[in-house]
């Protein structure tokens, strides 16, 4: 499970992240539905990422870094909307 290991830090430690942090502009998807969380990004993601790991493998890290660095949300939300 992808929300799971995106939790736990680069050296196995549950990291205390929020992840209900905001993207500064929504993600759009189909059907007039957005990713506005980092929560909602880290879902959408491991529901694609069923169906094909590698492809999402940059956006997961991406996400990664943001919730674990406390970055600009913008790398990951140009990695998610890369692959969706």
């Amino acid at each position: 499970m992808i929300i799971a290991a995106l939790t736990l830090g680069r050296h196995g430690y549950i990291m205390t992240s929020n992840w209900s942090r905001p993207f500064d502009d929504p993600i759009p998807l189909p059907r007039g539905r957005q990713l506005v969380t980092l929560e909602d990004a880290a879902n959408y993601i491991q529901k694609k990422a069923e169906q094909d790991l590698e492809e999402w493998q940059a956006a997961v890290e991406a996400l990664l870094l943001v919730v674990e660095l406390n970055g600009p949300t913008m790398m990951a939300r140009i990695r998610v909307m890369r692959e969706h």
